[in-house]
């Protein structure tokens, strides 16, 4: 048909063919873009082949993880489909081994370019001995290699921020310990290595995304923040949870952070864009964000079925978009590659999967003798005869607990300059030109347990950290992977729940998840308890018994200032996470002071001590009860009542020799403890007493504990809510005349 106008006659165009023409355009547009990017960062047909058959193996390898899923030969699957033209474009540009990597469950593509192979990850989905990540510990995705720096990431999200502040800050220290002149003892680093860290667009929601990235600005780090962004936190749309509907619109403006934001569906692209990135952290030693757009062809999850919520229309947009069908489609018609090349790798990726993944059914599961491996250090036992030391005292029985946790960290840091200490408040100086005013004695920590520590170590060794119990833990952990022992300080036991779950899910799972691959051994300092007029509500409670179930963490809660300096000093040199409870109310009382010990003084975990001998009844107890019992036994004793007392000391592990042996003789027991009474460790105690040692009982076990309450602000109240010495008096009595 044709058309007439005041020159010639023209075909006319139909709408259809206009709107194909400009979709043609806009494809060769594309591809000239993408052509000027190879040929600008000189990307030869051996990389584009090296991306493409990364993308093909990846993908392959998630459907051969579904297909055994179905054949109940994996148990879980979650996939890495759609992201794999960012992170195939990553591992040329990143160097394992050389920079250090903290994936997450999407990064399958990341772990394959880098190094690991397919039979390690099946193997990995099936749960036997070939999983090198986790050595049959985690679900599938779950990925580490201690070979390639390929940190072992648990379920959790957004924790992983922190620790890869923490892995970054360790490479610094240890650059500046070795310009020092300092011996690393093996310990390696890198001057340009980048720490490479990465979520999907819903973590960036966790707070612990902000932590991160703020404390790798304010301290410039170089961590390259890579975040994932398929639209989707499972059901949820980024625009819903994200300010701007955009990660990097949201960040725009913030000062210190370089952000980047490509299409990582196209390799080519993406490609650039870490060039790009990679140079600049090498370089400048800070900081970025890289924002990649992606697809999610399939579901969150095999436990998700996305088609209930996305529409057929936007998941058939996508499949064009998917790297696995737009890569080898720009590739051959664009006359890099031909289409026999293409269908050849895939033919042969097909074939290589299917090889790997028979190999991996037939590799067998961990031995069951093996399942509580690697839960607590076998190089350095906390609880060996190695700790248990002599003191050598000297000067007068006046150090106060305060005073001798203080002189332990002081002449612990001198002795390892790989010690480190942070927390809030806990440095005598934030700006460090301050430490030679004679003028300013600096803060040393709100009850001045720290004070002088900083002064008297080496730069860099003790510093503040930010208001956020978080950050400090989560950066212990990164920095004690590599090698640094940090000895942190929680400010209050009462605000430490923004931290639990990095104490319980990253810190006391480390060395289990990764099969001993990898380690987080640190100390973490708390005050703790109550008794001090004022405190109430939020500056008393006792919840020990919330660490003392949790597998890898152990726990110390010393009554006086021996106890404190020989436990503290066993918990810097040993190799296993501490909780280190030390009671505010102890911190300068007169009765539980003690001469200097020592340097070399140490008293094993798991060891108690007997405060009090006696013959009629035995109280097991720590903390601020130690001392209350033994004025509790005072009593009885004038009412010719003999009631030793043992001091626990260590809750994980607890002395159970010293109870069987002091039952042999009294054959009563009294469990005394500042927690509630409800759940506390007492009860614990109690039924490993009835299982264990039931026919030495002449008596019920009873205790003595807070009330299942919180602790009031009247000192009147405080004092009916917490055990007293009279509560303990009171079941001695019933116990002995039971």
């Amino acid at each position: 048909m044709l058309e007439k106008t005041s020159k010639k006659l023209v075909p006319k165009t139909s709408k259809k063919t206009s709107t194909k023409l400009a979709q043609e355009k806009e494809k060769n547009s594309h591809y000239d873009h993408k052509l000027k990017l190879v040929k600008k960062y000189n990307l030869s047909k051996e990389i584009l082949n090296s991306m493409l058959r990364n993308v093909f193996l990846s993908r392959k390898l998630d459907d051969t993880e579904i297909t055994m899923k179905k054949q109940t030969k994996a148990y879980f699957q979650i996939s890495g489909a759609g992201h794999e033209g960012i992170l195939s474009a990553a591992t040329q540009v990143l160097k394992p081994a050389h920079d250090w990597f903290i994936p997450y469950y999407r990064d399958r593509a990341l772990c394959t370019g880098l190094g690991v192979t397919g039979y390690d990850m099946l193997c990995q989905a099936n749960g036997n001995v070939g999983d090198k990540a986790s050595h049959g510990r985690q679900m599938p995705a779950h990925w580490g290699d201690v070979d390639l720096n390929i940190v072992s990431k648990s379920s959790c999200t957004g924790t992983q921020f922190l620790h890869a502040v923490g892995i970054a800050e360790a490479g610094r220290y240890l650059e500046e310990m070795e310009n020092k002149g300092l011996d690393l003892e093996g310990r390696t680093y890198y001057s340009d290595e980048i720490i490479y860290t990465s979520c999907g667009d819903g973590t960036t929601s966790q707070g612990e995304f902000w932590e991160g990235l703020s404390t790798a600005i304010v301290n410039k780090l170089p961590v390259m923040f890579m975040v994932e962004d398929n639209g989707y936190a499972i059901s949820v749309p980024t625009k819903v949870q994200t300010p701007g509907e955009s990660i990097s619109v949201a960040f725009a403006n913030m000062p210190g952070l370089k952000i980047y934001k490509c299409n990582g569906s196209c390799p080519v692209e993406s490609y650039a864009t870490m060039f790009e990135a990679a140079r600049y952290i090498r370089k400048e030693r800070k900081p970025v964000l890289i924002h990649a757009s992606v697809t999610r062809p399939y579901s969150h999850s095999l436990s998700d079925d996305q088609s209930m919520y996305r529409t057929k229309e936007e998941l058939e947009a996508e499949k064009v978009q998917d790297v696995f069908n737009s890569y080898p489609k720009f590739l051959t018609e664009s006359g890099l590659f031909t289409k026999k090349e293409v269908q050849k790798l895939l033919e042969d990726i097909t074939l290589e999967v299917r090889e790997e993944m028979k190999r991996a059914i037939d590799t067998p599961w961990p031995d069951v003798s093996t399942s509580t491996d690697h839960i607590y250090s076998d190089d350095i036992k906390i609880n060996d005869a190695v700790f248990e030391t002599e003191p050598q005292f000297s000067g007068k029985e006046d150090v106060p607990m305060a005073g001798s946790i203080n002189a332990v960290l002081k002449s612990e840091f001198k002795r390892n300059p790989f010690n480190r200490m942070w927390g809030e408040d806990v440095a005598d100086f934030s700006q460090l030109e301050k430490l030679d005013n004679p003028d300013l004695k600096g803060k040393g920590g709100v009850f001045k347990v720290t004070s002088g520590v900083q002064r008297n170590s080496q730069e860099g060794q003790v510093f503040n950290s930010p208001l956020a119990e978080a950050n400090v833990i989560g950066r212990a952990i990164g920095q004690a992977m590599r090698g640094i022992k940090p000895v942190v300080e929680i400010q209050f036991f009462d605000y430490i729940w923004t931290a639990y779950m990095q104490l319980k899910n990253e810190m006391a799972t480390t060395r289990y998840r990764s099969g001993g691959d990898y380690t987080s051994p640190m100390v973490v300092r708390v005050p703790i308890g109550g008794y001090l007029r004022g405190g109430s509500i939020y500056h008393s409670q006792c919840g020990e018994s919330l660490f003392t179930h949790i597998p890898g963490i152990r726990v110390a809660f010393p009554s006086n200032a021996l106890d404190a300096a020989g436990l503290l000093r066993t918990a810097v040199r040993a190799d296993d996470p501490v909780m280190f409870l030390e009671h505010k109310h102890l911190y300068y009382q007169g009765y539980n002071r003690t001469a200097d010990p020592g340097a070399e003084y140490m008293i094993p975990f798991g060891k108690a001590r007997i405060a009090r001998e006696g013959t009629d009844a035995t109280v097991f107890c720590w903390g601020a009860l130690v001392q209350k019992s033994i004025e509790a036994a005072k009593v009885l004793e004038a009412e010719r009542y003999s009631v030793e007392v043992i001091d626990a000391r260590t809750l994980a592990p607890f002395d159970m020799d010293a109870i069987v042996t002091s039952l042999k003789k009294t054959n009563r027991l009294l469990i005394a403890h500042e927690e509630t009474k409800t759940s506390g460790f007492a009860g614990e105690i109690a039924a490993r007493v009835n299982e264990e040692c039931f026919e030495a009982l002449d008596a019920p076990i009873m205790r003595v504990a807070a009330k299942d309450s919180y602790v009031a602000y009247c000192p009147q109240l405080e004092d009916d809510i917490l055990p007293q010495k009279e509560d303990v008096v009171t079941a001695l009595r019933k116990l002995v005349a039971y």
